[in-house]
């Protein structure tokens, strides 16, 4: 399948949810506005030895200390809130943050965290209906006066949700397996996997599914944001792992390059924690401008 490349990409950066002594989210969002990233994003883990935030909560954080940059959950775990909750938390969250939400979502993965809460663990096949379930409930929700859904995971019945939002707020997907790909395709307005789950030989044909499905339910597939989750490293003596995209500024702007013109047209950094801010920096001064000018 010929992809045509993006006519303009976007940057964003994970900010940890950490909670440990001296980490600062808050800050570290601060910094990424500053620097000029497009949004920030924190996954959902919950449960856990090491100190972290909500990530919800602490998204609220970071859109009041901030006035541009983008907010993203990347990406939450359904069965951890009820879908109709999670529609009048964005639509909240949108409005008070001036329209600034990009709402990610998954069916789940991490069945230890789910069980220790004692959420139950989910078929795949259940984690997949959920999440579709999920997606028709919330645009359900954010356009319908009265909605109600009969479904094998969730049921609404005649449930209002008021105010409604200003503008269709994005809801973007981390799915990697046939059904929930083609579930993307024909629902949500982004795709974010991740390197570590999809590396590029493989992220190509899954992005194909995607975009026939797209197809299919007659949408353009132009209207998906295909965003690339990457661990990446500027360093001058680094080399490319499969976990990590790693080299100087030039080698790792050929290199993203490369990913947008497989039809990536965002991608979302994640950094060492170290020397996160060094990273961030350079990113922004360094690979950032020598992609835009690719």
């Amino acid at each position: 399948m010929s992809v045509a490349r993006p006519a303009e990409l976007q940057f964003g950066l994970n900010v940890p949810a950490s909670a440990a002594d001296g980490a600062d989210p808050v800050a570290t969002a601060v910094r990424a506005e500053q620097l000029g990233f497009d949004f920030v994003s924190t996954s959902d883990h919950p449960c856990g030895t090491s100190p972290t935030n909500e990530t919800w909560t602490m998204l609220c954080y970071v859109a009041a200390a901030t006035s541009r940059i983008r907010i993203a959950t990347r990406v939450l775990g359904t069965p951890y809130r009820h879908p109709p909750m999670i529609a009048k938390m964005a639509e909240t969250l949108d409005r008070l943050s001036g329209g600034r939400l990009i709402l990610g979502l998954g069916g789940g993965s991490a069945d230890d965290e789910h069980r220790a809460f004692g959420l139950g663990v989910r078929s795949p096949r259940d984690k997949t209906t959920g999440l579709e379930e999920a997606v028709a409930i919330i645009r359900g929700l954010w356009t319908e006066q009265t909605f109600s859904f009969d479904g094998r995971i969730y049921r609404t019945e005649a449930a209002e949700l008021e105010p409604k939002p200003v503008r269709r707020i994005p809801i973007w997907l981390g799915t990697f397996a046939p059904r929930s790909l083609a579930i993307t395709g024909r629902l949500a307005d982004g795709w974010i996997p991740s390197y570590g789950y999809a590396p590029p030989d493989e992220v190509v044909v899954l992005r194909e599914r995607v975009i026939r499905a797209a197809t299919a339910a007659g949408r353009d597939p132009a209207e998906i944001t295909c965003a690339y989750n990457i661990d990446v490293r500027v360093d001058e003596r680094a080399h490319e792992t499969p976990e990590v995209i790693a080299g100087p500024p030039e080698a790792l702007a050929e290199r993203l390059g490369e990913f947008a013109d497989l039809g990536f047209s965002a991608f979302n950094f994640m950094l060492a924690v170290p020397d996160a801010a060094e990273q961030a920096e350079r990113l922004a001064t360094e690979v950032i401008p020598a992609l835009r000018t690719r």
